[in-house]
């Protein structure tokens, strides 16, 4: 197989929307925002080199090791010092939102690491992202490296997370992996995004789907046939959602959109195959 050379695993770091601690609703931030270049070339890539599985829904495969690293300003719940017992229910999340695609979680292993700049700035692109994670990342492609953190200043501002794509790891190893908002995870205090789906989102881009709104309303959109197009992302929880022409609703109950953490509930059986290919594929997870 032909290694995709494309620079880095996110070509914009500045999120689609922001939130902060004192707006009355908060709202999605999701840092994982490629290009239309990177996407092109990604796709043809994947066109080219794709491995075809069983893509019936429910059918298992392996469980996949995720590595947690709990990186904390001070030892108080507030800055990051989240205990097993959170990130054991973020598993558990995880695997319950994942097993209508056959996929399964497993922690491989909790560290904790004190270190403010990491904290507070680390962000898509940034040399602080790079350091932590030449330092703590652990396994290869197949395993699921997870790092909580602050996002209170520098490229990561206002996210609840960011992370990379399968097609980025033979070039960029040490790049690979998922970073989310410390109390995001469940029973945090980023209500209303602390029910776990923060991960589950991420993680959606981790196994290789993009954005329910990805391309609008013009195919192909988020390159799965059977999610509605969406000309943008959707916010708390409305009765309904219509953003494109046709009469199709707005994929909002979908984990990959930006509603609230109670609102998201399924990915599609289109999901599931393309997750599956893509990290057969890329991750040799089968």
């Amino acid at each position: 197989m032909k290694v995709l050379s494309l620079g880095s695993s996110l070509v914009a770091a500045s999120p689609v929307s922001s939130w902060s601690n004192t707006t009355a609703h908060l709202t999605r931030a999701c840092g994982t925002t490629p290009s239309e270049q990177f996407i092109s070339q990604a796709e043809a890539h994947f066109a080219e080199n794709k491995v075809v599985v069983d893509s019936e829904v429910g059918i298992a495969i392996a469980s996949i090791p995720v590595y947690w690293h709990v990186i904390y300003k001070s030892t108080s719940l507030s800055e990051g010092y989240i205990p097993d017992s959170q990130i054991s229910s973020s598993i558990s999340v995880l695997n319950a939102d994942y097993a209508r695609c056959g996929i399964s979680f497993h922690l491989a292993g909790i560290d904790r690491t004190h270190n403010v700049n990491w904290f507070d700035q680390v962000g898509p692109g940034s040399s602080y992202q790079t350091a932590m994670k030449n330092k703590l990342r652990k396994g290869g492609a197949n395993d699921l490296n997870v790092y909580s953190v602050g996002f209170n200043s520098g490229s990561g501002a206002g996210l609840l997370g960011y992370t990379t794509f399968p097609w980025s790891y033979a070039r960029a190893p040490r790049d690979d992996g998922v970073v989310i908002l410390h109390s995001s995870v469940p029973g945090g205090t980023a209500a209303p995004y602390n029910e776990g789906k923060s991960l589950t989102h991420e993680t959606g881009h981790w196994v290789g789907l993009y954005h329910t709104f990805q391309g609008g309303c013009k195919p192909p959109g988020d390159y799965v046939a059977d999610t509605a197009p969406e000309a943008r992302p959707v916010f708390g929880c409305p009765a309904s959602s219509f953003s494109c022409p046709g009469g199709e609703p707005d994929p909002y109950h979908n984990y990959m959109d930006y509603s609230d953490d109670s609102c998201m509930n399924n990915f599609t059986p289109g999901q599931c195959a393309r997750l599956k290919a893509q990290i057969a594929t890329y991750r040799r997870i089968v």
